[in-house]
């Protein structure tokens, strides 16, 4: 049978212009669905709505249930599903595959099987793109999808991690557009109070409410023409949902105390560091207004996973703060910034510039310093045995040791799980002993 790569495949080792990521088919092979097959590159997702890309007529399958990758190896994750998923009889959270390994959700079965060809991804030509720098493939494929968006009015969902850069790539959407001399008006979804977000999208009109002693534009107004960046759109109260939905689908908007409705045309880009196909499962986020963002998606890698990127970073950087790149430039510097799993993405590294610049030091990550709940090596406790008194040591040094590396990960279970030479289901263990699931 034929075996799984790292699921990437280049035309050329040295400028390539395409990737060729390699296919594969979930196939079920016992339950309700018994013979579907589905075949996919980089991601499939497997639930009972219709959110997921295998869908299963499964009562004991949950609307995302769990997801199969292949673009480092073939693996499985539960999706914090109601009933669990297993591989060869034990629950997993996440596991790495074996060709021909079943997956049991629910009443169903699932094997993966490799698929002859590929699809083929343009990368963009240049490594930078209106100020998303990059010769990684990863984000060169990015920039040719978007250099292809930018001459449309779709609307486009930008998911990432904190730091990456999806405000970024809102603007190259917007400058590289035939909108570019209109104005992008952006909002935070995330700073500002629910009472003040529905006034800040839709305006209000002299005395609509206490204090409101003039007349105000909301956002849609102010980017007529443009291009509205609905940023951290995952933290919009559910309330609200429902008046965003109304105005994306209709292009009007009503101030608030207003009577009439005001045409608008503007693109909408919306961002989120969340996972809003799993926010509306959980029913945290609506279905509807979900689809209508969701048009075209686009994901961006956090920094971790395209290091090849760190010298044109930390030059366009430095450029940016007013430095000069060359001290940082030198292998030495770049081979400590490599080391560095990056949970702040390219937000992070701009600080570590900026304060290796200022402070004349050795541009390396600031580390956070582990908390400090661990007790004294020297506080014995001589009234309990000595064994409760290990279990408790154990248990302090644990708690610090795990919450410290979750920190400095970011929250990235799997890379702190990694980093401590561990079992992802092993530190799962661990974080449900000390009480620390919520983390």
């Amino acid at each position: 049978m034929a075996e799984f790569d790292d699921g990437v495949h280049t035309l050329s080792a040295h400028r390539p212009t395409a990737l060729h990521l390699r296919r594969a088919a979930l196939v079920v092979t016992a339950g309700k669905d018994a013979g579907q097959r589905f075949e996919f590159e980089g991601r499939a997702r497997v639930g009972a709505r219709e959110l997921a890309d295998l869908v299963l007529r499964d009562a004991k399958v949950s609307g995302l249930h769990c997801e199969i990758t292949v673009a480092d190896g073939l693996r499985v994750r539960d999706l914090d599903s109601k009933n669990g998923t297993f591989v060869g009889g034990v629950r997993v959270i996440e596991a790495l595959l074996a060709v021909g390994d079943l997956i049991s959700v629910g009443d169903t079965r699932l094997r993966v099987e490799p698929v002859a060809g590929t699809t083929a991804v343009d990368l963009h030509a240049d490594d930078d793109f209106y100020g998303l720098v990059g010769q990684s493939a990863r984000m060169r494929a990015l920039t040719a999808r978007l250099a292809r968006l930018a001459e449309t009015d779709t609307t486009v969902l930008v998911q990432g991690e904190t730091g990456t850069g999806k405000e970024r790539v809102a603007e190259a959407l917007h400058l590289a557009g035939p909108r570019a001399a209109q104005p992008q008006v952006t909002v935070d979804c995330s700073a500002l109070p629910a009472t003040l977000i529905e006034s800040e999208l839709f305006g209000y009109e002299r005395g609509a409410f206490t204090g409101a002693v003039a007349s105000a534009a909301g956002a849609f107004e102010r980017a007529h023409g443009g291009t509205l960046f609905l940023d951290e759109i995952g933290e919009l109260p559910l309330e609200l949902q429902p008046k965003l939905l109304r105005a994306l689908e209709s292009r009007r908007v009503r101030r608030l105390g207003g009577q009439k409705p005001i045409a608008v045309d503007v693109r909408i880009v919306a961002a989120t560091n969340r996972d809003l196909a799993l926010e509306v499962s959980a029913g945290r986020f609506r279905e509807d207004l979900y689809y209508r963002l969701a048009v075209v998606t686009l994901a961006i890698p956090p920094l971790r996973e395209r290091l090849d990127d760190l010298p044109l970073l930390v030059a366009a950087l430095c450029r940016e703060l007013g430095f000069d790149p060359a001290p940082f430039l030198v292998e030495e510097s770049l081979e400590a910034l490599r080391r560095h799993s990056w949970p702040g993405n390219v937000r992070e590294l701009r600080n570590a510039l900026e304060r290796a610049a200022v402070l004349f030091e050795s541009v390396t990550p600031q580390l956070r310093p582990a908390p400090p709940d661990a007790p004294p090596p020297a506080a014995i406790d001589l009234s309990i045995p000595l064994r409760v008194g290990k279990r408790h040591l154990v248990d302090h040094y644990e708690r610090a040791y795990v919450t410290a590396m979750i920190d400095h990960c970011g929250g990235n279970l799997s890379e702190a799980a990694r980093r401590s030479g561990v079992e992802r289901i092993s530190l799962y263990r661990i974080l449900q002993r000390l009480g620390l699931r919520d983390r």
